[in-house]
């Protein structure tokens, strides 16, 4: 072939000189795509390149022939090489550690692909390899899939937005897409006019996963009504994206005008207690767009995420209810209109008032230490583990932390995830339910959940924490060693 080689539409706006880059590669076109497209201009855009692969313990010779691909790729190149192995079927079963609740493979790949990545950025042994970013081959193909996906699962306006040109949090790292304008088609033009052999997943026709399903049938179906249907969801993607970012904004400025803690008391102020309140008047001068936002922010706040119905039941209650009016949602949420204001509360909280019983009770527990709490049904100890974290301090100079029950609004990082969790999704996963759901114990440390019930989190540095449920002789409450 004479002449210049013909370059793949990247994003270049995310790429910065000496960014150390690595790229994730499963041997498919699109990543092999990207992989040369950046190899080829590293030198221009000043980039030092890795290449990544995560044998997902799937598809048996032939993942075993895609690592070897990718590996053989990678030094033709003369760029480093990661790999990785891990047993995804078994990780899904096994996910959280309890319970066992239903996770597809496809969820349970993306989870371990995504904290294998957060390994990788690390910096910290065993994983220190210097890397900035992760790039990721993700196309408009993908994107297009995406929103699709999500539109017909009933998405809000964040689900449209899809699928993001950059991640970047303080735990993951940075997740870059320089492919997310670039089409499927332009992706394998451009291999074949180089002569770039690629390798073809066997699962991706497997018309079972849903996002075959939409790939092979939906969308070809759909673009009989319209060509450019792929392009339109991908510019409705990025649209998505930038006016969430203002609703982002303009709710967090509004929030605290409206959304109020606790009870109002005579005299003026309020006092604590359990939930929220929304300012209906100051609400019913929003337009509806705002309206139902704060009403979602406000729900967050307790743990739930109404859908569209249930929002305007709230909306309803919230404009046009009167005082003495109840409502109870799914996901825990109960709702009560007052002269001025609607109440919010989790169920939970609200139906252990209505029948009386006790507050839940915290536990202080010396770091280390031990106790018995029969309220959890738990011997907990927590012991120390080479050098100790940074802890809260009791006056007498112990570090210490709190064995209580969980609330709404708590997260937890489970080991191997690529980010924090919701406590309540956790438990829908588990499939805990009822009074049970309402009793279940975390323990927080310097204001970080460090251990829960049921399920295995990330470890906290410095410290072991070791649970056992009481035997019916061992009920008796209280530290076991004299210093909670």
């Amino acid at each position: 072939m004479h002449g210049k080689a013909p370059q793949l539409p990247l994003d270049t706006s995310l790429l910065t000189p000496g960014l150390r880059l690595g790229v994730a590669v499963s041997g498919g076109a699109d990543s092999v795509a990207l992989l040369r497209a950046l190899a080829e201009r590293s030198t221009e855009l000043g980039l030092v390149l890795h290449v990544a692969h995560l044998h997902h313990g799937l598809r048996g010779a032939e993942a075993d022939a895609d690592l070897a691909f990718v590996r053989d790729l990678a030094a033709q190149l003369g760029l480093l090489f990661h790999e990785a192995r891990v047993d995804t079927e078994a990780e899904a079963c096994a996910y959280p550690a309890a319970g066992k609740p239903a996770e597809t493979i496809e969820e349970a790949a993306r989870r371990l692909r995504y904290a294998w990545f957060r390994q990788l950025l690390s910096r910290t042994p065993p994983h220190a390899v210097a890397l900035d970013a992760i790039a990721t081959a993700h196309t408009l193909d993908d994107q297009a899939e995406t929103v699709l996906a999500k539109f017909l699962r009933g998405a809000w306006t964040e689900g449209l937005a899809g699928i993001s040109p950059k991640l970047e949090t303080a735990q993951a790292g940075r997740i870059l897409r320089p492919l997310l304008a670039t089409t499927r088609a332009e992706v394998e033009a451009y291999l074949n006019v180089i002569g770039q052999p690629w390798r073809e997943d066997s699962t991706n026709r497997h018309l079972t996963f849903t996002r075959n399903r939409i790939r092979h049938e939906l969308l070809p179906l759909l673009e009989g009504w319209n060509p450019q249907l792929r392009s339109h969801l991908a510019h409705m993607a990025a649209l998505a994206r930038d006016e969430e970012a203002w609703w982002q904004a303009e709710v967090a400025r509004l929030a605290p005008q409206l959304i109020l803690p606790g009870k109002p008391v005579r005299g003026g102020g309020r006092a604590a207690g359990d939930g929220l309140a929304i300012d209906c008047s100051r609400l019913a001068g929003l337009a509806p767009a705002l309206q139902r936002r704060l009403l979602r922010h406000a729900t967050e706040q307790l743990g739930a995420e109404p859908g569209f119905a249930a929002t305007e039941s709230l909306r309803e209650l919230a404009l046009g209810g009167h005082a003495g009016q109840k409502l109870e949602l799914a996901q825990g949420l109960w709702a009560e209109r007052t002269a001025r204001e609607m109440r919010l509360a989790a169920a939970a909280a609200t139906s252990r008032k209505k029948a009386g019983a006790e507050v839940v009770p915290r536990y202080s527990i010396a770091v280390p230490g031990e106790i018995v709490a029969a309220t959890f049904g738990l011997h907990l100890k927590i012991e120390l583990a080479g050098s100790t974290a940074d802890t809260s301090r009791s006056a007498e100079g112990h570090a210490t932390a709190t064995l209580r029950n969980w609330k709404p609004g708590d997260r937890v990082r489970l080991r191997y995830t690529s980010g924090p969790r919701k406590v309540k999704e956790v438990l829908e996963r588990l499939r805990v339910t009822g009074s049970e759901r309402g009793l279940w114990p975390v323990l927080e440390l310097n204001g970080r959940i460090v251990w829960m019930k049921g399920v295995e989190l990330e470890p906290e540095a410095g410290i072991t924490v070791i649970a056992h449920p009481l035997s019916p002789q061992n009920t008796g409450e209280g530290s076991l060693d004299g210093q909670g």
